[in-house]
């Protein structure tokens, strides 16, 4: 087999230290050496691992991506003249019943030299940040959603039954009814009547669904709840205007990927930060959707199609693409909408949002490639591509329902 790294470097790291193999190419006679060394993960070592590497004209480090131990050794190891690469674990992955640290690092070495593995994604500094950034605001959005629960968990133990009532219980109206419960007022009139704006036409609802067994215990963990609920709230403000000051390289960007409906700034952010600006990286969009993991899966085997399961992608950006799906499939008038419809008839409303994440990657790609504007195809697109399916479809539906078609030509104005 070709080797094309002569001098390869395989690391297998640990949260501790990392097990370095450096694997030289014989020529002729001389035969290919492999030495594996111990290193201590800790900045000053990995350092002098660098200058170890260099000394010995290593050409190629493959790292293995072992939870997030890995970053200091990829970070520190960069440098001119030596190539770092991170891999997935699953596509290095060592012959049954020969596993240990030592034989991982040899193995990734002789991968490496023979160039078997890919590369993994792993976006510049300030993309990094902006990640960071993106990824924290997420999960303390999601551990607010999980306190507002607790929140209405404990509303329905004091046979409050607020959320019957308003789609919202932390909004402006709920929050007064809340913060005066927790202050001591259990008439359920008083507390209705601090409703506001279109909320005080159900008046007469939410003062039956405030008569409840609201006592000091209530009042203490709701007022606990209310507490953290602020807290992760004005957390999602400050990291909101972190990301607005880390994203102005990619507000141009930005404002392409807000013109796709159903795309709202934020997920817009996650897609930049999970990404970056630069498909170059991605030299096809059928590439990008595969990473992201909406492109369907390959297992054939003796001519039989076992599974077209999707792989695993980044679950951050499939999150916040599977919020933009949904909005896009309730839009009104689109090509996405259109889509969605006529996926969902024949194959369930899961696979319908999966393809629009999908068209939503392959039109993003573009769009960040040509830094064109999104164009929507419109809502007719697909009866326009095929009229005359179309045309029997609407035919096939009305004589089922008994009426008899008669098709004129509408006449053209002279």
């Amino acid at each position: 087999m070709e080797v094309i790294h002569p001098r390869c470097a395989g690391v297998d790291v640990s949260k501790k230290d990392a097990k370095v193999c450096v694997r030289v190419q014989g020529r002729g006679s001389r035969p290919t050496t492999s030495t594996v060394t111990t290193w201590v993960s800790m900045t000053a070592r990995i350092l002098d691992l660098r200058e170890h590497l260099l000394n010995e004209h290593v050409t190629l480090v493959v790292l293995e991506a072992t939870s997030d131990y890995w970053r200091p050794f990829y970070y520190l190891l960069e440098d001119e003249g030596l190539e770092v690469i991170l891999v997935n674990a699953r596509d290095a992955r060592n012959v049954p019943g020969r596993k240990s640290d030592v034989s991982d690092a040899a193995w990734l070495a002789d991968l490496g030299a023979h160039g078997l593995v890919r590369a993994s994604f792993v976006p510049p500094p300030p993309v990094r940040e902006l990640r960071d950034l993106t990824r924290a605001r997420t999960v303390i959005t999601r551990e607010r959603t999980k306190e507002i629960q607790r929140l209405e968990k404990l509303l329905e133990d004091a046979c409050i039954k607020l959320s019957s009532v308003a789609s919202e219980i932390t909004g402006v109206s709920g929050r007064l009814m809340l913060q005066a419960l927790v202050e001591g007022e259990n008439d359920p009139v008083a507390l209705a009547n601090l409703a506001q704006r279109s909320l005080r036409s159900k008046i007469p609802e939410l003062t039956e669904a405030l008569n409840g067994r609201f006592h000091d215990h209530h009042r203490f963990m709701a007022a606990l709840y209310l507490h953290r609920i602020d807290a992760h709230t004005a957390d999602i403000s400050d990291l909101s205007a972190r990301i607005e000051e880390a994203i102005a390289p990619f507000l141009l960007a930005r404002e392409l990927l807000v013109s796709i409906p159903g795309v709202s700034r934020t997920v817009a952010e996650v897609f930049l930060a999970e990404t970056g600006a630069d498909m170059n990286v991605f030299p096809t969009a059928g590439q990008l959707a595969s990473w992201a993991g909406t492109s369907p899966g390959s297992n054939e085997s003796a001519g039989r199609v076992k599974s077209t399961k999707t792989r695993p992608g980044n679950r951050y950006l499939k999150g916040a693409l599977g919020v933009a799906a949904l909005s896009a499939a309730r839009s009104k008038n689109t090509y996405f909408s259109a889509k969605y419809r006529r996926i969902t008839a024949r194959r369930g409303p899961s696979k319908a949002i999966v393809a629009l994440e999908h068209a939503m990657l392959t039109a993003a790609w573009h769009m960040l490639t040509t830094g064109e504007l999104y164009r929507d195809p419109g809502a007719d697109y697909f009866a326009g591509r095929a009229p005359a399916k179309t045309k029997a479809r609407a035919i096939g539906q009305l004589e089922s329902l008994g009426y008899q078609v008669i098709l004129e030509p509408l006449q053209q104005a002279g």
